[in-house]
Formats: C-alpha cells, structure tokens, sequence
C-alpha cells in the first residue's frame, strides 16, 4: 500500500519557482541563472522526496541501506532520500476478507460450498512486513485451508445447527496461523452452507415427516387423557345416579337447543341415562322444539 500527499509536490514548485526567480532577478540571462536554477531544480527535488505524510490508520517502514531502520507514521515525517526508502505502507484498521470452500465434504461424505468472511488487522507492521512477502494473500490462502480442515472435521447436521462453533474453531486456528505475521483475527463469519439440491429436498422431506410423526403423537397423548378423564368421569357417575340423569337431560337439552332438530336416542342409551319412558323423552322434545324455533 502506497500513500500519497499533495504537500512534497506544493513543496517543490514553491522551491523551483523561488530558485528560478531569484536566479533571474539576480544574475539576468547569464550562465549563472542556469546554473542556479539547475540547483534549485535538485534542491527542490531532495527536499519534497524527503517529506512524507502518513494517514493516521497508516504505519511506515522505513529502510536505511536495505535494512529496517524504523517504523513512522501517523503525520509528517522526513527520510533521507535515496539512502532511506520506504517499501511498505501498512494499514492497521480492521480488513474484511471474503474466502469460500466450494465441494468439500463434510465428515459424513456430504459435498457442501461454505462462505465466510475474516476479519482481522495487523497489530505488527514490523512482522507484517518483514515476515512475509504478501500478508493479504497469505491470510486468504489460510484462511481457505482451514476452513476445508474445518468443514472435512464436521458433520452436516453440526454444520448446519451449530455455525457460531464453526466460526470460533476457525478464528482459533486462522489466528495460530497468522499470530506470526503480526495479524491478529479479530472474527470468522458463515455467511451461508449451500447443500445439493436433492439433498435440500430429501431433508425437506425428512423434516415433514417428522413433523407429521410428532402431530401423530401429540394427537394420541391427546386421546390417553382423554380417555383418562372418561374413565374418571365413568366412576364418579357410577357411585352417583343423580349425577348420571342430570348429565344425560343436559346433553338431550344442548343437543336440541344447538341442532332444533330431533334428536334419535336409542331405548338402550335412555335406560342407562336413567331418561325415563321413551313417551317421556319424546314429550320433552316436543315441548321443547316450538321454544327453539321461537328462539
């Protein structure tokens, strides 16, 4: 990264344009005036390569004769020109990286494409520099490797459930990597885990049928209780025939008065319901008709 300013170039037309003018204005068209802006020329040039401003997210390394001299940066600082370089502008702010893994299979032989985004920062421009030739390859190359170690490790359904554990193996491991090369991560993000699509449709299946398989269970328990509260309900009304007929003359009045209809009541139901004669029951359907049809 390369970081450039204004100000060494505002710099070295103000000293060539003071040079020139006052070789002018001192020596008038003589060889003199050539020699003094030939002079300038140099001069300005020495001084505005020796100015270099850094940004405040930017750190320079600075070489003197091939070898690593200092680290400058934020603001305005000077080098010596041509016996001092600088090879690197490093930048410390959080980097986002996209990496993806496409085809890897899973623990389970299941051939999956994972995207995920890194990001980290260099806490060691010295290392960063110094270490390893190109640090935003570097980091791609092994963040991609140790996501297939990752993703080979893992079973699809734990790939699927359990993402936020993915992420933090990998930050472990991409850290370890690039804890070398002064790059610390600061997080691993699965943005998404793309399946082939029949297998998309087979889990889809599975997942339907076991939501069927638990309706089907949630309706018999469902069932169990209520035929528990029967029984229940039976052996209270055996111990009270009272009980039983107000129940029975209950049920025949919401029958009627819900359907206004007739209602067939079998001789054997009213004999148990403790209902009286049948000409009795017929006697309180019909009164209780023309009601229900007012009503």
């Amino acid at each position: 990264m390369s970081s450039s300013n204004a100000v060494p170039t505002l710099i070295f037309f103000v000293i060539l344009s003071v040079g020139i003018l006052l070789a002018f204005t001192t020596f008038g068209m003589s060889p003199a005036s050539v020699s003094v802006g030939i002079f300038s020329f140099i001069f300005a040039i020495v001084v505005s390569s020796s100015i270099k401003i850094a940004n405040p997210w930017e750190k320079a390394l600075v070489l003197h004769l091939g070898k690593f001299r200092k680290l400058k940066g934020p603001g305005l600082f000077f080098i010596v020109p041509i016996v001092e370089t600088i090879p690197y502008w490093i930048d410390t702010r959080v980097i986002a990286t996209s990496f993806n893994a496409e085809k890897t299979l899973t623990k389970d032989s299941v051939p999956v494409s994972v995207d995920a985004v890194l990001f980290w920062k260099v806490f060691d421009p010295v290392k960063a520099s110094l270490e390893v030739a190109d640090y935003h390859s570097a980091i791609s190359w092994a963040s991609q490797t140790a996501l297939r170690d990752v993703i080979g490790k893992t079973l699809l359904s734990e790939m699927l459930e359990g993402r936020d554990k993915i992420s933090d193996v990998l930050q472990n491991i991409i850290d370890v990597r690039t804890e070398p090369w002064g790059i610390r991560v600061s997080s691993v993000e699965v943005k998404d885990v793309l399946i082939p699509p029949g297998l998309e449709d087979a889990m889809s299946m599975q997942a339907q049928a076991e939501r069927e398989r638990q309706a089907r269970v949630i309706l018999g328990d469902s069932e169990r209780q209520v035929a528990e509260k029967f029984g229940e309900a039976a052996k209270t009304y055996a111990n009270d025939p009272v009980a039983l007929h107000l129940r029975a003359m209950n049920m025949l009045y919401e029958g009627l008065k819900k359907n206004s209809t007739f209602v067939i009541v079998p001789s054997s139901a009213i004999d148990s319901m403790q209902l009286g004669a049948k000409e009795g029951v017929t006697s309180l359907s019909n009164g209780m008709i023309p009601k229900v049809q007012a009503q």
